[in-house]
């Protein structure tokens, strides 16, 4: 049985039926939800039968074919198990171009639905038409690209990578041409060359003052430049070490897999309509990241934090879940709360920022000393817990390093309180000491 219950967010379907297209209608011109299929009206998991591949195909070509605006990158079909019952979630976002209608009948009260409660109702004349009229119109989509020589030979090699067949329409599957047929701005963001500067900056205290580092991995595509950025936080990601006898336990930094969403989503809902991109900064204590643009006018803070929001670039989050950056739609706040609380999370009218206090910090907050050790002293450490006599000159020997390389950082261990040495010279053992 599903933890949820049917209601404005949630609608429960034992099977796909004629009237989908309209309920996915009314989450997208609502705030988004999803639409269980194999569930029935309690909540119970009943399973689907049949060909899954093929069910799932058809719902994303029904959505896809069967609805307007353009729903790209506003849904994402998911196929999950639960006690050997195949079921699927269909997570759909509120659209920014509402309203969205049933493709070949106009916007109408009979094409236009909102969600109210568990049900859905058509949508009268003077709402479809105040909708209309409050329509965005500084989407990327609807910008020109400055530059208009565009090339993407690292799109398409991301994207047979992961299995896509590259033809002749795929900039246009993309959504990559503004309606008179020039490239626009998302096209300019994922192009192999652009002007934008996506910069990493290191700082040697608390705050921005002494920048030690300043890194840009932008002036590209920036899928690549997501993955640049990753694998440099990845990198930074240092290992600090706590010795508990007869053990020592390590940890990051930060959570890696909380701080990549926070990453991904900086960058895919950014608002790049004013040029700024995101900023990523790391102080001793901390790591900070910064997207422009606040959170869309019609979602609450609760609701962001709850993983319900409006997607900015509606075109590269298409992209970014294609290419599995983003692994499920809706997902990224909830798992950074996993690790973090809502207090990392800042609103400001122009901006969101969110803080990952190192780990460390933790650790010292509880009277416990941590230390950042090299790998020759954590491998001196673990031959001293497996063997507490062993010798100086056998550590040499198995670390394969001379014996004033180990008689160095056994100092230095010494003198971090880290080990002792007990006995006489030649019979006497290392003792591990417990931070």
């Amino acid at each position: 049985m599903l933890n949820v219950i049917e209601d404005v967010r949630n609608e429960f379907k034992v099977k796909l039926t004629d009237k989908f297209e309209e309920e996915v209608i009314s989450f997208l011109n609502t705030n988004g939800g999803n639409i269980y299929l194999g569930v029935n009206d309690k909540g119970d998991i009943v399973g689907i039968n049949g060909n899954i591949d093929l069910l799932q195909r058809t719902i994303k070509d029904r959505i896809k074919d069967n609805i307007m605006p353009s729903t790209l990158g506003l849904y994402d079909v998911v196929v999950l198990e639960e006690n050997n019952k195949k079921y699927i979630k269909i997570i759909i976002a509120r659209g920014s171009d509402d309203p969205y209608y049933i493709k070949g009948m106009g916007m109408t009260p009979d094409s236009c639905f909102i969600r109210v409660g568990s049900s859905i109702q058509s949508m009268p004349y003077d709402m479809i038409n105040n909708r209309v009229n409050k329509r965005t119109r500084t989407s990327l989509r609807n910008i020109v690209s400055p530059k208009q020589d565009l090339t993407f030979s690292q799109l398409k090699i991301y994207y047979e990578e992961k299995g896509f067949n590259i033809n002749n329409n795929f900039l246009k599957q993309l959504d990559l041409y503004t309606d008179d047929g020039k490239y626009n701005y998302n096209a300019y963001l994922l192009a192999d060359n652009n002007t934008i500067s996506i910069r990493f900056g290191k700082y040697e205290g608390t705050n921005a003052v002494d920048l030690i580092e300043n890194e840009d991995f932008g002036n590209c595509s920036i899928v690549k430049a997501t993955k640049n950025i990753l694998n440099k936080i990845e990198i930074e990601n240092k290992i600090f070490t706590k010795i508990e006898y007869p053990e020592r336990k390590e940890i990051r930094m930060y959570d890696f897999a909380a701080v990549r969403e926070a990453v991904v989503n900086a960058i895919v809902h950014n608002d790049w309509s004013n040029e700024y991109a995101p900023k990523f900064e790391m102080f001793s204590d901390k790591l900070v990241i910064s997207s422009n643009g606040g959170i869309q006018p019609s979602t609450t803070k609760e609701e962001f934090l709850e993983g319900y929001s409006l997607p900015k670039n509606k075109e590269l989050m298409k992209v970014f879940n294609d290419l599995d950056l983003v692994e499920q739609m809706g997902t990224g706040i909830i798992r950074i709360l996993q690790s973090y609380n809502k207090k990392s999370f800042e609103f400001f009218p122009n901006f969101i920022r969110v803080t990952f206090p190192f780990n460390q910090d933790k650790f010292r907050e509880e009277g416990k000393e941590i230390f950042e050790l090299t790998e020759t002293q954590k491998s001196i450490i673990n031959l001293m817990l497996e063997s507490p006599t062993i010798t100086q000159e056998t550590l040499s020997k198995l670390l394969a390093i001379n014996i004033r390389t180990v008689q160095r950082n056994i100092k230095i261990l010494i003198e971090k309180g880290l080990i002792e040495r007990t006995g006489a010279t030649k019979k006497g053992e290392w003792i591990v000491k417990n931070g």
